[in-house]
């Protein structure tokens, strides 16, 4: 879908009968029978379904496949799929091609890369969640989305590759493999780190920061807002703002090691202070001293910064625009089977 925001033509290729999974994963579902999470994911693409055993169908892909710049694929690894779809057979048919395997657990698993089994198996849930609760699950499918935007970082490092080269790329160089579970592993970044440089496995630190003090939500009169100090002048005018001199004339706090070493200090009297007031009250206050805040919002709030749509979802975050709807399954299969790529046209 990024890819086609950025005006890339995108041909969807699904199952008969049954397409996408996720058509089904609802309510909701809009007036024309399409689910929430389908439309989340599938603007600026056409539809078609085709049949992997019935050889017409085969043959039709094989045209599309050979007026393609890039294809990409999430089949099970199975024989029948490999025997169907040869990617290798592809790249060597066609010099210019680009192929991309979105995997669960890499190229050589047969285990299905679903994001809740991706989030359990590289650690996010087990720094997710209030620190004495159970492991928990991100609010999103987050896993996905960040292997979905690793493998549109690969395909337009692969794309430039390509036309910067003078000679066509070994098939080796435009055969791209990304997997959810490293994808996930790598995005732990500073958390990951920690734990290497340490020795010591990370823990659950809720809505606060195993690295920066005061980094955390923290309940006004009328509800949360989160305070985000990144270094030590704004913790100077953060305790200006929440009239704590205590805290804020305290030399052993004034690097942020100093705090991080006295964090449930810090954080008690933050708290005591903080719930004195409503949200509103803080806000401006840590505003006029450009301290890092904001309110701890709803979906429905948070929609109303953004252009959007029930139908095309969020409007898209890269230079881009919204060409065409989610389809419909095997909504385009006729025009593309009668013009090709011509369809976009």
């Amino acid at each position: 879908m990024t890819l086609g925001d950025l005006g890339a033509d995108v041909i969807k290729v699904e199952r008969p009968g049954f397409g996408d999974e996720s058509r089904g994963w609802g309510p909701p579902f809009d007036p024309a029978g399409q689910s929430a999470y389908f439309l989340s994911t599938n603007r600026n693409k056409l539809g078609m379904a085709l049949d992997f055993g019935v050889e017409q169908d085969l043959d039709m892909l094989a045209k599309l496949v050979a007026g393609a710049d890039v294809v990409i694929d999430n089949f099970p690894l199975r024989p029948n799929s490999q025997r169907a779809v040869n990617a290798d057979e592809y790249l060597d048919r066609h010099p210019g091609l680009i192929w991309v395997t979105l995997t669960g657990f890499g190229q050589d698993s047969t285990r299905p890369g679903y994001d809740i089994v991706v989030q359990a198996e590289s650690g996010w849930m087990a720094i997710t969640g209030d620190p004495g609760g159970e492991p928990m699950k991100i609010g999103v499918a987050l896993a996905d989305i960040i292997a979905g935007k690793d493998a549109v970082v690969a395909i337009l490092a692969a794309l430039w590759a390509r036309e910067r080269a003078t000679a066509p790329l070994p098939a080796k160089q435009r055969r791209l493999v990304v997997s959810l579970a490293h994808s996930a592993v790598a995005s732990l970044v500073n958390v990951a780190q920690n734990v290497m440089v340490s020795g010591r496995d990370a823990g659950r630190f809720g809505n606060a920061h195993p690295n920066l003090v005061p980094y955390q939500a923290f309940r006004a009169s009328d509800g949360y807002i989160v305070i985000a100090v990144g270094n030590d002048a704004q913790w100077t005018r953060c305790c200006h703002a929440l009239d704590l001199g205590s805290l804020g004339n305290d030399p052993a706090l004034a690097t942020n090691a100093g705090r991080l070493n006295q964090r449930e200090r810090v954080v008690g009297e933050m708290a005591r202070r903080v719930v004195e007031r409503s949200r509103a009250e803080w806000l401006a206050r840590l505003t006029e001293q450009n301290v890092p805040c904001g309110r701890v919002r709803s979906v429905r709030e948070a929609l109303g910064d953004v252009d959007h749509s029930p139908v095309t979802g969020v409007a898209p975050a890269v230079p881009g625009s919204v060409r065409f709807k989610p389809p419909m399954l095997d909504e385009h299969g006729a025009e593309i089977r009668r013009v090709g790529w011509d369809a976009f046209k």
